[in-house]
């Protein structure tokens, strides 16, 4: 659908909202953007006074084909450009942007396999974009989201993902605090819970997973032991190793 350019694009800050304690959904104006899939991510540009650029890639949380984009970022304590966009960047004010980028880690309505997404923390952000296609499109393959983070509080899209109208249902999973009266105790995404949660091998499912990069290695090796195929795994990460 979409087409990458290659060009740095001016986008300003049409709305913004808080996620969560330290995170921040917001949308860009970008004249001339060509749109994107789902999954798609672009680079972030910032230009300081002084010429000094830094460039961050991000996922994109929104899709099609309008001249709007939506990230959600998330501020790192020691980041040097995501503190910026969470915490001090305005309406109006603007940055430059290039994509959309990646095609590996793409969904799109036209395909034929159920789909599992499995998300740790901030990497739920692709499979937003992923969910509202699925529901914009009226798609009927399956489409499910295990959703692994530290507590509710960090929720990204908890009202969105929680809607009965959702058509990709969203299974929590908590690492280390759980909600009042929650049935489980908290702890990391162990081989039992993926086999219990997520789509099984026999309906050979299309799997993406995208988190910190320890998240993303132990969930491709837990799935692969309960025998899915590798090839049917996608996967993205952000982090070091």
């Amino acid at each position: 659908m979409s087409r990458r350019t290659n060009a740095w694009l001016t986008g300003s800050l049409a709305r913004a909202h808080p996620l969560t304690a330290s995170a921040r959904s917001i949308t860009f104006a970008v004249p001339g953007w060509p749109g994107n899939d789902p999954g798609h991510h672009v680079d972030v540009r910032l230009t300081a006074p002084d010429g000094y650029q830094v460039v961050r890639s991000y996922s994109i949380a929104s899709t099609g084909t309008g001249e709007e984009i939506e990230l959600a970022i998330d501020r790192l304590p020691d980041g040097e450009v995501s503190p910026f966009l969470v915490d001090d960047l305005e309406l109006g004010d603007t940055v430059e942007l290039r994509g959309p980028l990646g095609g590996w880690f793409v969904w799109r309505p036209e395909q034929t396999q159920p789909v599992q997404l499995i998300a740790g923390g901030s990497g739920v952000v692709p499979f937003i974009a992923m969910t509202r296609a699925h529901a914009s499109a009226g798609n009927s393959i399956p489409m499910q989201l295990l959703y692994s983070l530290r507590a509710p509080c960090d929720a990204f899209f908890r009202d969105e993902l929680s809607q009965p109208s959702a058509t990709a249902p969203t299974t929590w999973h908590y690492t280390r605090t759980v909600p009042p009266g929650w049935s489980r105790s908290a702890g990391r995404l162990t081989v039992k819970d993926l086999k219990s949660e997520t789509l099984p091998p026999e309906q050979v499912p299309l799997t993406y997973i995208c988190g910190p990069t320890g998240f993303v290695e132990t969930v491709s090796r837990a799935l692969i032991s309960l025998g899915h195929a590798a090839d049917n795994i996608r996967t993205e990460r952000f982090g070091g190793i």
